[in-house]
Formats: structure tokens, C-alpha cells, sequence
């Protein structure tokens, strides 16, 4: 299941990221409206979490601009905005759910899962196993291996690794990596990036012969099968 949280609170989004990651979402960040819109209108999520308290465009205006756009993706607005009124304009405006923070993580998941069901689309299911090459990430027991040794890594190699493998071929920039694994807009004076592709390199790559995570000079890195 892919969500798009838009949402600005650096602890909020790393709090659900986690959360939902360990539950296996794949979940997209955006931290302002606009950006929000733009990735809702470019790639087909389950389920939309969103703010309403947002730089650049305020949550009301992203849902109204999407249903006006004829995107129909559920979105559930969490906010602290704990209003009778602006839940109730909320809903008649386009919203499917609204939960106020702070909230019990639990319930978020059940909600989730309801406005799933009501969406009449069959959850899309995350394989637990994800393979290139001769190289086997399991999402269920969190185990590595490449020709069938196993290879351990920290929390976030292993985070970067599963981005990467879940669109081989494709180019992931820096930027990308950044906002799915550390989840915050890319610094171009970091180079933690860089540190963690040298890392998995080492540790994947190093002793076998094929070298499957490559360079894109200027543009970021790919899983080559």
C-alpha cells in the first residue's frame, strides 16, 4: 500500500514514516502543499494523509485543488485543528477522514485500512521478497543475502538498500534518497548520502564480481540487474 503524507513537522513525519514502514506502507513526503499536489497529480497512491497547516499552500487548498483535478485518491486530513466546523467543511468538501492529533497510532491504521476497503481497490500488495540478480532482500525477517550469504546491515543500509531495489534500473537522485530514507529535503552541503551508498558498497558489492548498485554522475544511484 503507497501513501503520500504531506506534512511539515520534521518529528511527525519521521514518527509515521517509521511506524508505517514497519507496518509495510511505502510512504512518499512532502513538506509543503504545493509540492503535495504535484506528486498527487503524478503518481497513484492508496491513501493520501494530510495537513492542514502547511507552508506554500494550506491543506484545504491541496484537497480542494485535487478534487478539482479530478483526483480521487482518499485523503485523510491529521491535524491539530480540533474545530467542530472545519471537520464538517472538511468532509463536504472532498475529505474521506479527519483525525485529530495527538493520536493513537492504532487508530490510524484502522482508519487506513477502512478508507481502503470503502476505495472498492484491492489493497496493492508489497512483495516480501524483493530480488536482482543474486542479491535477496526479505522485508518480513529484515535478512539480506547475495549468493546466499548473508549480509548484515544497520537499520538505514538496509532502508536504502529496499528503495533502491524496488525500482531497479531507475535513477534515484540524492534528493530522492534523502526524503524517503532520512525523511528531509535534500542539503546539498550533506554528503550522507554518498557515506551510505560507500557503506552498502562494501558490504554488497565488494566480493563478488558483478557490481549491482552503480553511479549516475550528476544525477544519483541505481540497482543494476
Amino acid at each position: 500500500m503507497r501513501l503520500l503524507l504531506i506534512e511539515d513537522d520534521d518529528r511527525i513525519v519521521q514518527f509515521l514514516k517509521r511506524g508505517l514502514e514497519a507496518e509495510y506502507y511505502a510512504v512518499d513526503v512532502a513538506k509543503d502543499g504545493q509540492t503535495g499536489i504535484d506528486m498527487a497529480e503524478g503518481v497513484s497512491y492508496d491513501v493520501i494523509i494530510l495537513d492542514l497547516m502547511l507552508p506554500v499552500k494550506g491543506g484545504r487548498e491541496v484537497y480542494q485543488h485535487l478534487r478539482g483535478a479530478q483526483v480521487q485518491t482518499p485523503i485523510l486530513v491529521l491535524s491539530a485543528v480540533d474545530v467542530l466546523e472545519t471537520k464538517i467543511q472538511s468532509l463536504r468538501e472532498g475529505v474521506d477522514d479527519y483525525l485529530v492529533k495527538p493520536f493513537s497510532f492504532e487508530e490510524l491504521i484502522a482508519r487506513l485500512q477502512a478508507l481502503k476497503r470503502r476505495s472498492g481497490k484491492a489493497p496493492r500488495e508489497e512483495p516480501e521478497l524483493l530480488e536482482v540478480a543474486d542479491l535477496q532482500l526479505n522485508r518480513a525477517t529484515h535478512e539480506v543475502r547475495r549468493g546466499g550469504e548473508l549480509i548484515p546491515l544497520t537499520y538505514k543500509e538496509f532502508l536504502l538498500l529496499e528503495y533502491l531495489i524496488r525500482s531497479p534500473n531507475k535513477v534515484m537522485s540524492r534528493a530522492m534518497i534523502l526524503e524517503h530514507v532520512w525523511g528531509y529535503h535534500y542539503d546539498s552541503l550533506t554528503n550522507i548520502v554518498d557515506v551510505y551508498i560507500r557503506y552498502l558498497r562494501n558490504k554488497v558489492d565488494r566480493d563478488f564480481s558483478k557490481k549491482l548498485i552503480q553511479t549516475v554522475r550528476g544525477v544519483g544511484y541505481k540497482i543494476q540487474p
